[in-house]
This record gives C-alpha cells, sequence and structure tokens, in this order.
C-alpha cells in the first residue's frame, strides 16, 4: 500500500514501515532507544516487532500496566523516573507500541521529558491504527475525564502493521470498527454503506478498510490540525461517548465500556439529534441505528444514571464559554459542527435509544 502523507510525518504499511525505520535507525544518531508497551503488548506484539529491528543502539523495554484506568500523570510519572534512571537523554527516540492509551500516553511522555525527545508510533490495535495514528495528539485522562491533560506533538513517523491484529480479542475489533463507521458518516457516503451488511463485508480486505479510515482522518487533520474547524468533525459521537465512557469507568457498579461501545452509543444518540433537529431523514436515522445496534449490544442505561452522564458533559473539551458543542451528521457523509443542543433534546436521545 502506498504511504500516506500527513502533516510533516509519513505512515507506512506494513513491511515498508519495517525497512524505513531501520533506514531511518541506521542514519540517525540517538543515544538510546526506549520502546514504550503496556503489559498486554510486551506479552503479544514485542516478540514481532524486536527481530525486525536493525541497530546497534541500546534497547531499554519500558512497561506500565493495560488498561485505560492507567492512561494517568501518575503512570508518567513512574515512565519519567525510569528513562531517567535509565539514562535517557535529549538524544534518546522512544517508540510506542501498543493501543491507543500507550500511544496517547507513550506520546505525551516523550513530548514532555527533557521538553521533549523524538517519538515513533507504531499501532497495534484496530482503534489506534484507524484513529491514534493520525493527527498528533498526545495525552492523559484527569481522572474519570478522558484526555483532559496533554499536547498537540508530531510522532517522526508511523507504521502500520495489520498482522499485529492477529492478538486482538474480537471485542477490541469492534471498539476500532466504531471509527471506521464514524469516517463513513461524517465524511464518505460509500465507505459507509461498506457496512452495512457485515455478513458481505471481505474481511481479507481488512486493509483496504483500514487505508480508507486513515486516509479520510489524514484530509481532514491535514486541513484542520489543531481542531479550530473541520477537525470538529471527528468528534461525532464522541460527545455523548465521552461522558458515557467516563461514567462507566467511574462507576464501580458498571463494567467499564470500551472506547468503541461507548462512542457507537454516542453515534446513536446523536443521530437522533440530528434527525430532530432536521439534519437527517428518518430513513437515514433508522439505517444508522440499526446497523450499529445489529454490531453492538445493547447497554442498559437506568433512570439514575442520565444525570450524572449529562453532568460530565460540562467536562467536554469542545466546549467554548461554557456551551456545550456538539458535531452532527447533516446527511450521511456530511457534517455540521458548533451545534448546540438543548437538555430536553439529549433526555429524549436517551428515551429512543432504550426503545
Amino acid at each position: 500500500m502506498q504511504t500516506i502523507q500527513a502533516t510533516n510525518y509519513p505512515i507506512y504499511f506494513n513491511e515498508k514501515g519495517y525497512q524505513e525505520l531501520n533506514s531511518y535507525l541506521n542514519d540517525s544518531k540517538y543515544s538510546k532507544l526506549f520502546i514504550i508497551v503496556d503489559s498486554n503488548t510486551n506479552e503479544f506484539c514485542l516478540s514481532r516487532f524486536l527481530p525486525y529491528l536493525e541497530t546497534d543502539l541500546t534497547i531499554e523495554i519500558v512497561e506500565f500496566e493495560a488498561g485505560e484506568p492507567y492512561k494517568n500523570i501518575d503512570t508518567c510519572v513512574q515512565i519519567w523516573n525510569v528513562l531517567t534512571e535509565l539514562g535517557a537523554d535529549r538524544k534518546s527516540l522512544v517508540i510506542n507500541l501498543g493501543g491507543g492509551v500507550v500511544t496517547d500516553l507513550g506520546g505525551f511522555v516523550a513530548s514532555t521529558f527533557k521538553r521533549g525527545i523524538d517519538f515513533i508510533n507504531i499501532p497495534t490495535t484496530l482503534l489506534s491504527m484507524v484513529d491514534a495514528s493520525v493527527g498528533g495528539k498526545t495525552g492523559v485522562d484527569l481522572g474519570n475525564l478522558k484526555n483532559q491533560i496533554g499536547v498537540f506533538n508530531l510522532p517522526l513517523m508511523v507504521l502500520i502493521d495489520t498482522a499485529y491484529l492477529e492478538t486482538v480479542p474480537q471485542n477490541e475489533m469492534r471498539s476500532g470498527l466504531a471509527e471506521m463507521l464514524k469516517h463513513g458518516l461524517i465524511y464518505d457516503k460509500e465507505y459507509w454503506e461498506k457496512f452495512l451488511d457485515l455478513k458481505s463485508v471481505d474481511f481479507n480486505e481488512l486493509d483496504e478498510l483500514i487505508y480508507r479510515s486513515v486516509e479520510i482522518k489524514n484530509e481532514i487533520v491535514t486541513i484542520d490540525p489543531t481542531e479550530k474547524n473541520l477537525r470538529k468533525a471527528l468528534n461525532f459521537g464522541h460527545t455523548l461517548g465521552h461522558a458515557i465512557e467516563s461514567y462507566f469507568l467511574e462507576n464501580e457498579n458498571k463494567i467499564n465500556l470500551l472506547h468503541g461501545e461507548a462512542i457507537a452509543i454516542g453515534m446513536i444518540l446523536e443521530s437522533y439529534i440530528s434527525l430532530k433537529k432536521e439534519l437527517l431523514n428518518q430513513q437515514e436515522y433508522f439505517q444508522i441505528k440499526n446497523a450499529i445496534k445489529l454490531i453492538y449490544d445493547d447497554v442498559i442505561f437506568e433512570e439514575n444514571d442520565i444525570e450524572p452522564i449529562m453532568e460530565l458533559l460540562i467536562h467536554d473539551k469542545k466546549n467554548e464559554y461554557g456551551n456545550i458543542q456538539f458535531a452532527l451528521i447533516n446527511g450521511i457523509g456530511k457534517i455540521i459542527i458548533n451545534q448546540s443542543v438543548e437538555s430536553e433534546l439529549i433526555l429524549e436521545a436517551f428515551q429512543d435509544y432504550k426503545s
């Protein structure tokens, strides 16, 4: 597959990525190489990656516990201390090998250690390949609030090797699929329609589907790298989705939702809001709702769940001047940003989801 040129860095695919990485390492003068992994990628992915490396650099493996609860500043402090103890300096290179938690957190660690050292991302989950691979967002959660602390900073390159997906469980694959569905809904109706009948989707062509998803996100981010305008389109499903994800994360009586599972709910809710604002017609709305509900299990919302979820919307990063901002679908394949939505309509959307 052709290399995708993002803003100031390339995204390589499969074998070509390793060739380019080794060429880059041989031409550069780094002091040490630090590979940041979580406990999952240390177990399942590192043994695939290390044999591809052709370098005389000293390699150090830095591991942290897998999972969204560990995507926080405490983990960063631990890694900064480890880097210091192992002699990392401003000429060190970090490679982040893992899913979105690893690339987000590892990118933030590298971006802030000694005011910034170089890093490369190698996403190993479907979600991180089609989402975290593009855009230069790094960061961590603040308590249960998603991605509240972070910076925009670009990797030197991204390597997408779809062979790592062989290690990914089915629920994590579905989580990544949510972002692919979103890319179709906001930008490419024909791409969205490929997923309407999953039984007919040829997953032998998964590489091509991933490639198109990365291409869509890159086209949007290239136009608006720091989310002042068009990039806000990528937040479709995320305003309510992030609030739901945060609520389930902090509530010990709830089972944690994966990111894509929460975003899938958010897309249904925000599609309903789009319908009620006469941006979608009823046929389009039911197509979206039915397609998503065929893939993802229904999540039960009790009456006392809704109010705390609504309260979490106040902390959404996209809010401006105290107003909650939504990106809504303006017909499948199109988006309209900076939309204010009344609380009553959000409550109505939850009622419709439960019906």
